[in-house]
């Protein structure tokens, strides 16, 4: 009996941790069910957001087909080179913006728990980089999400995002290879959280987003290694 005891006790310790991570400081079951809600709510959100193809529109807007030309993304990277250095720096500027938007949005919600507020923040960072990577209004084709995940780590993580910035920026001036640069920055984000003292799950969500950005540029790694990668600057089949 005794041991049975025990092991009711370490069930009912666990499962209040559990409860506390969910439910932020306390018990309250009714602010587990409030947190569980908007932790479904802010990736959807996010992903809404980031599903908005602006490549699409500000190319189709000066009559290119974005995801015919180039590499085919809708990314600031292609705009630019098949419709030209402006309309690049407004994807650009948009794309940034709904990824500090679908990460930034969530203080009036976390009622001042900065915590919740941050864990919210980086779900709806990572639908967002979902939406924007899958996009339903383009059958699930979309950009490489570099863009939004600097806007989301602007929000919620803004003492890493100036040395993953400086990372990116060494590494293009270096060689002038954008994938290269976004590669780089989506490996210093995660190192940075875990030199930085964030909790598991800050650092779980920043590799997960490394992941995602590494999976949309595959074919870019192919052509590094092959050698066939285009530099900045140049047209083609680059980023």
């Amino acid at each position: 009996m005794r041991s049975h005891g025990w092991i009711f006790a370490a069930e009912t310790s666990t499962a209040k941790r559990i409860i506390a991570c969910l439910g932020g400081n306390g018990y309250d079951s009714s602010a587990v069910v409030g947190n569980a809600f908007f932790y479904v709510l802010a990736p959807a959100v996010g992903y809404l957001l980031g599903a908005i193809p602006f490549g699409y529109l500000v190319a189709r807007a000066r009559g290119v087909h974005i995801l015919s030309v180039g590499s085919g993304n809708i990314g600031a990277t292609n705009v630019k080179r098949t419709v030209g250095s402006l309309p690049g720096a407004i994807v650009l500027v948009l794309d940034i913006s709904k990824g500090y938007l679908a990460a930034g949005c969530w203080p009036i919600f976390a009622l001042g728990e900065s915590a919740l507020e941050q864990r919210l923040g980086l779900l709806g960072l990572i639908g967002a980089l979902l939406g924007h990577m899958f996009s339903p209004f383009l059958r699930f084709r979309g950009g490489k999400g570099v863009a939004v995940a600097i806007g989301g780590c602007g929000a919620v993580m803004a003492n890493v995002l100036p040395l993953a910035l400086i990372t990116w920026a060494v590494v293009f001036w270096a060689g002038r290879f954008v994938s290269l640069a976004s590669l780089s920055f989506a490996l210093m984000v995660p190192l940075c959280a875990y030199l930085f003292g964030y909790s598991l799950f800050v650092c779980a969500v920043t590799v997960a987003m490394a992941a995602l950005i590494f999976l949309r540029h595959l074919p870019n790694l192919r052509r590094l290694l092959a050698g066939t990668e285009l530099r900045f600057g140049r047209s083609g089949q680059g980023r």
